[in-house]
């Protein structure tokens, strides 16, 4: 039995569920409206203001889907109540980011600024002060859509090991590696 998947998901006082035709499911609350369509074999009972995901076999697809779409679920409620954010850091010399709705534009070393499209779903901001790195913050209902955005934009510059420059989530810990400066230093003889 997946720990997980059955754990019923409690329906806060302002969300709305609902199940709609051909296995979906319809979420809406004050941060918006997300639907999904569940994986065949996966079912759910909206009683008592609690979710319960049920699978209708033991095969290990379902068994697998089971808990997945339970935490998917549970993602969903989560977003339209009180939704998912992200921060990026931009680290370096001369790489800039500004925001003009939903267009982002990067200036992150190459020739040429990078203009980024963010989807409607999706608010973004960039925010830039003195002495410190700018910071893109994305914030989003969809956690899947939110996370794919800033796979992207991080994509375009990732951190490389020497200087640490490039774009980075917020708390991520980028692994340093020695130079050529450390590898001649050792090597004397």
């Amino acid at each position: 039995m997946s720990r997980i998947g059955i754990l019923p998901i409690n329906i806060p006082a302002k969300v709305e569920v609902k199940s709609a035709p051909d296995n979906g499911l319809t979420v809406k609350g004050p941060g918006g409206t997300l639907s999904r369509t569940l994986p065949t074999g996966i079912s759910v009972a909206i009683e008592n203001n609690q979710v319960t995901v049920k699978r209708s076999s033991e095969e290990i697809r379902d068994r697998a889907l089971h808990g997945l779409s339970r935490s998917l679920i549970a993602n969903m409620i989560q977003g339209v109540t009180q939704g998912f954010k992200k921060e990026l850091e931009v680290v370096g010399v001369g790489y800039r980011v500004s925001s003009d709705g939903q267009l982002l534009e990067l200036t992150l070393g190459f020739s040429h600024n990078i203009i980024f499209q963010v989807p409607p779903e999706v608010k973004v901001k960039a925010v830039s002060e003195k002495g410190k790195s700018p910071l893109i913050i994305l914030e989003s209902a969809d956690n899947q859509l939110l996370g794919m955005i800033a796979a992207k934009i991080r994509s375009l510059r990732k951190p490389e090991p020497y200087k640490g420059k490039g774009i980075r989530y917020r708390n991520e810990t980028v692994r340093r590696k020695a130079g050529k400066a450390a590898a001649t230093a050792t090597a004397k003889p």
